[in-house]
């Protein structure tokens, strides 16, 4: 715990963001930091509450609840508290490989189950965690750590997202020689392209993928195995594989007129938004460009938030989100009790800033998109949606029906698809011929696929989901993987 009763003395706060008017100029971080004290205030709210459903990572009605990688959260809140920096890094690093990322884009499931969240604002876990990490570096502690010794057992890593950077640490850890190999021309996955600079400046991404290569694994970029690069002739070379290539295949929309120009997958917008920032040679076409335009975003959660918040910085005319679901309430509904993950309504950073230019909220709900009206020359002209109510069917399910003379005609030049994903892409899974589940993902026993030597982690294992469970994933397949590899 932290300071003995803090959680009455002290509120509730986070670090202010910077003006929404002003940041949408740029693609730097929007959230600025607490001063020392103030910070400290905020590991005194941690309260002796006995069982902390905060680090439990259990799951309530199919949906995690806590971290799910198990930190020790009281234990470093009440170091925080005290300014031991050294142990309180120590008990972060024990269960997290990059808390530096979890600090700024996880959802924190952990404050969800935040038993002083019961009856007031919980207290501020990610921000801690943020804190702690982000003072290791600034003070020079964050430095190579290789293994004393080497297993003389080689591991490829196929993919660089949480989960294979992850997996590529800890194996890397246990002694063994590990290559990463990316397909992109940047390491960091999901985290490089999938997430705006806003929200993670890839300078970070880049300090540790930096500290990764002091320590010794090896990173390949451009190469697409199973594509360009025989999959076969990684476990010729290596003693073991890990797949972390995520949940790659994006939710179409299937409505008349998403075929033709200006109908684009979220990703495929996001990804080359970075890549133009990161390096200016890289052309956005102007497809791809949402100046000046009418933007519809289809879909919500965080992708649909961070195109609106890139649509906004390319300077977009306006921009709307629509959402199938109803509008969350302001509270936890009888429904939702503690500890599950609130699902209450949340004002994102891209939702801030659209209010703030256009004077009010860009997200309508109980919203389906019908259809995409094009012009005589093909270019997108409108989309065509209806209101939507949810009814509970005979057999005890939600149906969605349509809502009579609810159609409406939307301007629109962009229309961006942000409807999640429906499992990993094929190539892989036909390469090494890997059984699939009901979901399409990667079937595996203990991360272990069904071709030997070949283990799987996060997203293209679970199914599309959080960064913190990608990179626990990634941990726990690299455990696997190291009894596999001893086992020889």
């Amino acid at each position: 715990m932290g300071k003995l009763m803090g959680f009455l003395e002290y509120d509730r706060c986070l670090p202010p963001d910077r003006d929404p008017l002003e940041r949408i100029n740029d693609w730097e971080e929007i959230h600025e930091e607490l001063p020392l004290e103030t910070q400290k205030e905020q590991a005194a709210r941690c309260m002796y509450c006995g069982v902390p459903f905060c680090q439990s990572g259990i799951t309530l009605k199919g949906v995690p609840t806590g971290c799910p990688i198990r930190n020790l959260i009281p234990e470093w809140n009440d170091l925080l508290y005290h300014e031991e920096w050294d142990e309180a890094l120590n008990r972060l690093q024990r269960t997290i490989s990059f808390p530096e990322f979890t600090g700024r884009v996880c959802p924190a499931p952990c404050e969800g189950a935040c038993t002083c969240g019961i009856h007031q604002p919980m207290v501020t876990i990610r921000q801690n965690e943020l804190t702690i990490i982000e003072h290791a570096f600034a003070a020079g502690h964050m430095q190579p750590r290789p293994p004393k010794t080497r297993s003389g057992k080689t591991v490829a890593v196929v993919g660089s997202g949480p989960a294979g950077l992850a997996a590529a640490m800890r194996l890397n850890r246990y002694g063994h020689t590990v290559t990463v190999f990316e397909r992109s021309d940047r390491i960091g996955g999901l985290l490089m392209y999938g997430i705006p600079n806003m929200k993670l400046d890839k300078k970070v991404i880049d300090r540790r993928v930096n500290l990764m290569r002091a320590e010794g694994v090896s990173f390949v970029t451009g190469a697409h195995v199973g594509a360009e690069q025989p999959a076969d002739a990684l476990l010729q070379e290596y003693d073991a594989v890990v797949l972390a290539c995520g949940s790659g295949k994006p939710r179409d929309l299937a409505v008349p007129g998403r075929e033709g120009q200006g109908v684009l997958f979220a990703v495929d917008y996001l990804t080359l938004a970075t890549r133009h920032l990161l390096d200016t040679s890289v052309a956005v076409p102007a497809e791809m460009d949402a100046r000046g335009k009418h933007v519809i975003i289809i879909g919500g959660g965080d992708t649909g938030t961070d195109c609106v918040g890139t649509a906004l910085r390319q300077g977009c005319r306006t921009v709307h989100q629509l959402e199938i679901m109803p509008r969350p309430s302001e509270e936890r509904a009888d429904s939702n009790p503690w500890p599950e993950y609130p699902r209450t309504l949340k004002t994102d950073y891209g939702q801030v800033e659209a209010i703030a230019k256009f004077g009010e909220d860009p997200r309508h709900y109980l919203t389906n998109a019908r259809a995409v009206e094009r012009d005589a020359q093909g270019k997108i002209a409108a989309v065509i949606t209806e209101k939507i109510a949810w009814v509970k069917g005979e057999d005890g399910r939600m149906r969605m029906e349509s809502v009579p003379g609810s159609e409406r005609h939307w301007p629109a030049d962009m229309v961006l698809i942000a409807m999640g994903f429906v499992g990993p892409e094929d190539t892989l899974a036909e390469a090494y011929g890997l059984a699939r589940d009901a979901r399409s993902n990667i079937a595996a026993e203990q991360y272990q696929t069904s071709k030997p030597g070949v283990f799987v982690a996060g997203d293209m294992h679970s199914g599309q989901s959080l960064v913190v469970r990608a990179m626990n994933e990634g941990q726990e397949a690299a455990a696997a993987c190291h009894q596999y590899l001893t086992q020889q």
